[in-house]
């Protein structure tokens, strides 16, 4: 009988099993927050855009803490979020077996950025997709979606908005809407049907759904890495380097009986683009747009102590991103996936009790220097002003 030479823990967690390829880009909320009757009717989760990440300065704010009220520089991540815009509704009952879907109303115009989401190839098709649905609405003068509203609030117990995000106003490549089910909570059923139907067609901003301070989560799909070995996918010890037929291997992938693989074998497969949620995470600013419906600049990456004009977008841009432009999320720490990542955010599904969580953030300072370079100027202004005329400048 075989024995071991040293003992020690597995490698890898079993927790995340199967570490095989997300089935969608678009991070997947499987469960909303607990309904809270006595509040009002809100939207629970967004969407938004992973521009990048940056560092900030802050005073820590915890009586006791040898940090107290001293100063800590940490990791922020940006996130980019244009208003969505709310174009449908879902009721549901509550049955034995779940939730039932009952009824679903869409608006009567849809931007072409979430028809785009119902065809496979946009350009080849009719481009039809619910205009008969628009023509009965409009000629049987919206009865037909009257009648459902008042069979959603006789019947339903859970109210969802169908909500889409802007793509457009992101400067990315891609033209197709990311659309998704976002739970209303808070009032009674007929007020929740009241208060999605009354948001038709009309834009919802980031700040009405989260503040400053907040704790949420956030799912997204990590970023992608192919088919990877046992090494690098489970940090299983590489064998000696004598060893016949590589190295980067396990050496003994089971006993004889059972005469199977067992699921907790370290084996080469996918790593990475895993569906992952991270709870808890801070929000330490929300942004306005930085170019206004007007034009003007709004420096959004000011602070009380910092009063450069600056937005949040670094010099030369977020790295394969680009610019922020539209409303932001500043969230503390790394979030998954890579920059231009679409990323569901939800309110938390617990109460927070901690100092951490309920702890008021004071930025003293927001770094906009180069991501690409070495990160010496945090204005283009500071830079020319310290590099003096060039070539370039003096032909303008």
């Amino acid at each position: 009988m075989s024995h071991r030479k040293f003992e020690a823990p597995r490698h890898g967690s079993l927790g995340f099993l199967p570490r095989k390829r997300a089935s969608r880009q678009r991070g997947r909320i499987r469960s909303f927050p607990p309904d809270d009757q006595e509040k009002p009717c809100h939207l629970t989760a967004f969407m938004g855009y992973k521009a990048g990440m940056t560092h900030i300065l802050r005073e820590v704010n915890k009586p006791g803490s040898k940090l107290h009220k001293n100063e800590t520089v940490e990791a922020v991540s940006i996130v980019e979020c244009p208003p969505m815009s709310v174009v449908g509704l879902v009721g549901y009952v509550e049955t034995p077996r779940g939730l039932r879907t009952l009824t679903t109303i869409w608006a009567e115009h849809l931007d072409e950025s979430v028809k785009r989401r119902f065809y496979k190839n946009w350009y080849r098709s009719k481009k039809k997709a619910f205009s008969r649905y628009a023509d009965r609405v409009y000629k049987d003068d919206s009865r037909d979606v009257e009648n459902k509203l008042e069979r959603m609030k006789k019947y339903c117990q859970v109210i969802r908005v169908l909500a889409h995000t802007q793509i457009k106003k992101v400067k990315l490549r891609q033209k197709k809407a990311h659309l998704m089910e976002i739970q209303v909570n808070g009032g009674s059923v007929a007020q929740k049907v009241a208060w999605g139907y009354e948001r038709f067609e009309r834009e919802v901003k980031v700040d009405s759904v989260f503040s400053t301070n907040d704790m949420i989560d956030v799912l997204g799909v990590t970023k992608g890495h192919g088919f990877e070995g046992v090494v690098t996918r489970w940090g299983v010890t590489r064998l000696p380097r004598k060893t016949h037929r590589g190295l980067r291997k396990v050496a003994c992938i089971g006993a004889w009986h059972p005469a199977r693989v067992q699921y907790s074998v370290a084996r080469a497969g996918q790593h990475g683009y895993h569906h992952r949620t991270e709870i808890n995470k801070k929000i330490y600013r929300i942004g306005a747009a930085a170019k206004g419906e007007d034009g003007a600049v709004n420096y959004n990456a000011t602070t009380a102590s910092d009063l450069t004009k600056k937005t949040i977008t670094p010099l030369g841009g977020f790295v394969h991103y680009g610019e922020v432009n539209e409303d932001y999320l500043m969230i503390k720490g790394g979030i998954v996936g890579p920059n231009k990542r679409v990323i569901t955010l939800r309110k938390t599904l617990i109460p927070q009790t901690k100092r951490s969580a309920l702890e008021e953030i004071d930025l003293k300072f927001i770094d906009t220097s180069s991501k690409f370079g070495h990160g010496r100027f945090q204005t283009k202004r500071e830079k020319d002003k310290f590099m003096g005329p060039t070539k370039k400048s003096r032909a303008q």
